[in-house]
């Protein structure tokens, strides 16, 4: 794309005053939404007012509109809920109250409002705009006003943000909050399926969603529940009988415990409550089995925002500034939002007229509709959650006899375990003998092949690591042994889950075809990385968890200080030379500066930025934060930032460093993870079928072209195989990473965020694009 980069210097916000609230039920993430528009905002030097309590504050105006500086929103990115509180206003639905909240924003010279709610709060904005000019005359009239004020506020602009833990807005993949309640929930599930294991016990829960089913359903999928109910999909007639034969048949195959996940909004087809009591009475009446209810309620809301939740607002925050410098009285109000891993900015109309046209379908009990309006990727999970969780009995499969292995390469990644059980699954029901390859290609050299079913992969989406063992071993100095092993288990299509090495085994794999003709069967790679430094994808299975357990780690340490002296911590990441890890975890933890192997720096960087953090502990500011990645300068060590930065701050901060190391790999995945390697895994076990039909001729299976070995990539917005050969332009095998890297384009914001003065690229800012029109096709980003 060669595009003349537009950067944003040339829209300046001087003499321009914007109002920044949070309204409705709260979120986690809106403090980071509402940082990064404050500091964009000074950025761009406008003024920056707090309205505090919603719209209520509005009307009250008094001390709820106040101006705030720089430090006003110094370390609350890692709170959760919103510090500038969030109340049902009632007041502002009468005529009065908007009236009065309009004089309150006249009175400050406010005429640009970023709103941070549901769908409710920012429908009330808009019809705030519409009436604008009708409110300052009325005030005008009343002498409230003069006619000068009247002519220099004379329109609103409103842009808005949706800060809601239920997803449940049309036109966004993923609203703020939603990322952190699923991080709750799935800690919950963890902690139950332990004490469930031990007394067999069955668990119903019952998450939020009193009208979205969003993350009963991702949760269901992200823990392998075997009963989910939510109002957009609700079961057919005689469900009743089908659950208990389900759970029983689970049972029986030796499974300990059962999982049944209601929405708090789930309803039968005739628009009838089911209770998680119903269901709970149910399954005691018809099975006798120990059941317990646990309801889940405002744990969801609250709690710590999680990395994806911190970076999804702050980059929200900053759209949304721009939106509002280029508004004009000829643009409708707008909503930021994400699509697929890019910022679009949607009509915020026709998004809330679609949002209610998803209820008006469910009351009307047209659900299949319903789902429709959700959009692709509520259909996708919806759907793979349909194909992983019921085995169809045997005599109903089709029969391929074609057999597919699976197998994991490099360093384990959390997340890797919930790709192998979703292709494995997928596999069975697509008619496939599924084999498991253990300890990556060195196993496989050594004939560790076994076939492995439906009930070997029961419980593994929620375990970290890789059960199936990975090697970092290429094929190259096995291929005689590898290609024996193919041909005596006649194994068909392989799957590759992992980093680097998988990439490179692919390639080994694809040029070896012409000696070994075993090869030449659909080879299909999904990237799984810590360090998502794989060419041909935006994300890998695993960076998200390494992500959090790095931006936990960021915050905790920054609390260690709090209360002592000023202090500066000096934090190394792993990543190789990638440094996405180091990067991202800066603009998620509120880091100063993040050293990286692809932007060199030099000694007068480092003074400067010693500099720049000396002036900033001048200020109320006590804490700094600064990330290195592992790679970034083989001279410019951790050891030697830490000592630079010790000597240079004596007399005004102190120092401390930690290097995180193997914490990075570890722990339990992700609702991200898991989900985003069930959603590629199956995915990719379908290509894997539709090859195996297209190369089957006389009996064999012979697949020779570039197209039957691709990578199965997240690229923007959409899910895309890439041939492996034709990858190997973009890639620099040096260093391990690819030549491109999207995240790039936010470091910026990391540096506009942490108060240095810096160019942004705003060629990718949104234009305004309409909610039917969006290509929604497989967007699991941001799950």
């Amino acid at each position: 794309m060669d595009h003349q980069p537009k950067f944003f210097e040339n829209l300046s916000g001087a003499g321009k005053a914007i109002g920044v609230l949070t309204s409705g039920g709260d979120a986690q993430g809106m403090n980071a939404a509402v940082r990064a528009v404050v500091r964009m905002g000074i950025y761009v030097k406008a003024k920056v007012y707090f309205v505090y309590e919603g719209y209520q504050g509005m009307v009250d105006g008094g001390d709820n509109i106040v101006e705030v500086s720089w430090e006003s929103v110094s370390s609350i990115l890692q709170v959760g809920g919103t510090v500038i509180g969030s109340a049902r206003c009632k007041s502002f639905r009468t005529h009065e109250g908007r009236l009065q909240a309009a004089y309150n924003l006249v009175q400050r010279g406010i005429t640009n409002l970023c709103v941070i709610g549901g769908d409710g709060s920012l429908t009330g904005a808009n019809l705030f705009r519409e009436e604008w000019s009708g409110l300052l005359e009325e005030l005008a009239a009343n002498g409230k006003i003069d006619a000068e004020a009247v002519k220099k506020y004379a329109y609103l602009n409103i842009v808005g943000m949706v800060g809601s833990i239920d997803n449940d807005f049309c036109g966004t993949d993923m609203t703020i909050g939603t990322d952190s309640a699923l991080h709750r929930i799935i800690e919950v599930v963890d902690a139950i399926m332990t004490t469930a294991q031990s007394h067999q016990r069955t668990f119903v829960l019952e998450v939020m969603g009193r009208h979205c089913g969003y993350l009963a359903l991702v949760s269901a999928l992200a823990c392998g529940a075997d009963w989910v109910f939510i109002p957009e999909y609700p079961p057919e007639e005689g469900w009743e009988d089908t659950m208990c034969v389900k759970l029983s048949e689970n049972r029986a195959r030796k499974k300990r415990l059962n999982i049944i996940i209601v929405a708090e909004g789930a309803i039968d087809c005739h628009n009838k409550p089911i209770t998680s009591e119903k269901v709970k009475d149910l399954v005691v009446q018809r099975l006798g089995f120990d059941t317990r209810v646990t309801i889940l309620g405002h744990v969801q809301r609250g709690g710590t925002p999680s990395a994806f939740d911190r970076i999804l607002a702050s980059r929200m925050g900053v759209e949304a500034v721009l939106a509002l410098l280029e508004g004009t009285p000829a643009t409708p109000a707008c909503v930021v939002s994400l699509s697929g891993n890019q910022a679009v900015r949607l009509p915020l109309m026709e998004c809330v007229q679609m949002t209610q046209e998803v209820q008006k379908a469910m009351d009307e009990g047209r659900f299949l509709e319903a789902v429709r309006l959700r959009g692709k990727s509520f259909e996708n999970n919806l759907n793979t959650y349909k194909l992983l969780s019921h085995k169809k009995p045997d005599a109903e499969l089709p029969k391929t006899n074609f057999n597919v292995a699976v197998l994991n390469v490099g360093a384990p990644a959390a997340g890797m375990n919930a790709a192998v059980r979703a292709a494995v699954r997928v596999g069975i029901t697509e008619g496939h003998k599924m084999f498991a390859v253990i300890d990556g290609f060195e196993g496989f050299a050594r004939g560790k092949i076994k076939e492995i079913n439906w009930g070997d992969v029961g419980g593994w989406t929620g375990q970290g690591g890789s059960i199936l063992g990975t090697k970092r071993t290429l094929p190259a100095k096995y291929l005689e042994k590898i290609a024996e092993q193919m041909r005596t288990n006649n194994i068909n299509a392989l799957m590759v889950i992992g980093g680097f090495e998988a990439y490179e085994s692919c390639l080994q794999l694809h040029e070896a075809r012409s000696r070994f003709e075993e090869f030449s069967v659909p080879i299909c790679m999904l990237p799984a990385t810590i360090s998502n430094n794989v060419p041909g994808t935006d994300f890998s299975i695993g960076a998200d968890t390494a992500l959090n357990a790095i931006v936990e780690t960021c915050d905790r340490i920054k609390q260690s200080a709090s209360g002592t002296k000023r202090r500066v911590f000096i934090i190394e990441t792993m990543g190789g030379y990638c440094g996405y890890l180091a990067n991202m975890g800066a603009l998620a933890a509120g880091a100063d500066a993040a050293y990286i192997f692809e932007e060199q720096f030099d000694i007068r960087e480092l003074q400067a930025n010693v500099e720049h953090l000396t002036e900033k502990m001048k200020t109320s500011i006590q804490r700094g934060l600064v990330l290195r990645n592992e790679n970034c300068n083989e001279n410019y060590t951790t050891d030697f930032i830490y000592q630079l930065y010790s000597e240079e701050g004596k007399g005004v901060f102190d120092c401390r460093k930690n290097v995180l190391g193997h914490m990075q790999q570890g722990g339990a995945p992700s609702p991200f993870d898991r989900n985003f390697g069930t959603k590629i895994s199956a995915k990719a076990m379908q290509w894997i079928s539709t090859k195996l039909k297209e190369t089957y001729r006389k009996g064999k299976v012979f697949a020779n072209t570039d197209d039957s070995v691709c990578l199965l990539g997240m690229r923007r917005r959409n899910l895309v195989f890439q041939p492996v050969a034709e990858l190997k332009t973009e890639t620099d095998f040096v260093h391990r990473i690819p030549k491109e890297q999207w995240w790039l384009k936010l470091r910026p914001l990391m540096k506009i965020l942490a108060k240095y003065k810096t160019s942004y690229d705003v060629s990718d800012s949104g234009q305004l694009e309409h909610v039917a029109m969006l290509p929604k096709e497989a967007v699991p980003a941001p799950i």
